[in-house]
């Protein structure tokens, strides 16, 4: 995905050792065209599996996952970052930017038993988040169909921890000093 490998090397700013600033194109100031074809290219990627809906968390998946479903021609849906209570599916991840931890919540109705579901977010880092949303589909009875990203940190083993399922990243980060970005679509069979 060259387009969105040359906005991270133009735009992208390393703040620490793991943190890549994208939110001038991505998840704050969104490049709608950019989200577009980012979403065409993940639904392409996935519609072979076809998914029935697509799953995300609040607040910086919303993006990519709508462009997503939009392609899919099926219904997003987001994990609340609050507490849920009865009727929720509800999982503990930290923030890796807040730096605390945070709880996704999901109204347990709108995930069907036997239903594929494809997991969407902005980054894979250490892959926990994903994880935790992948247990709420299948404590549902709902099955995970794959996962895919806008941006993958190499470097924080997330790749490793979703091993089992099917994970797709359309650019791949292996270092943010000095910036290294390239294509995950190469990855890709």
């Amino acid at each position: 995905m060259r387009r969105l490998v040359e906005a991270i090397r133009r735009e992208g700013k390393a703040l620490g050792e793991k943190i890549l600033r994208v939110d001038s194109f991505l998840n704050h100031l969104v490049d709608v065209e950019l989200a577009d074809e980012m979403g065409r290219a993940l639904a392409e990627l996935f519609r072979d599996l076809s998914p029935q809906k697509v799953l995300t968390a609040e607040s910086s998946g919303i993006v990519p996952a709508l462009f997503v479903a939009r392609h899919l021609g099926v219904k997003m849906l987001f994990a609340r970052r609050k507490p849920g209570g009865e009727g929720y599916l509800s999982r503990r991840v930290p923030s890796p930017t807040r730096g605390v931890e945070a709880e996704l919540c999901v109204r347990r109705e709108y995930l069907g038993e036997g239903e594929r579901v494809l997991i969407v977010d902005d980054f894979l880092a250490e892959g926990l988040t994903a994880l935790a949303l992948a247990s709420m589909v299948e404590e549902a009875g709902g099955r995970v169909c794959g996962m895919g990203f806008c941006v993958e940190k190499s470097f924080q083993g997330g790749r490793e921890r979703l091993s089992g399922y099917r994970v797709v990243s359309l650019a791949v980060v292996d270092s943010l000093d000095p910036l290294a970005v390239r294509s995950g679509l190469e990855e890709v069979v």
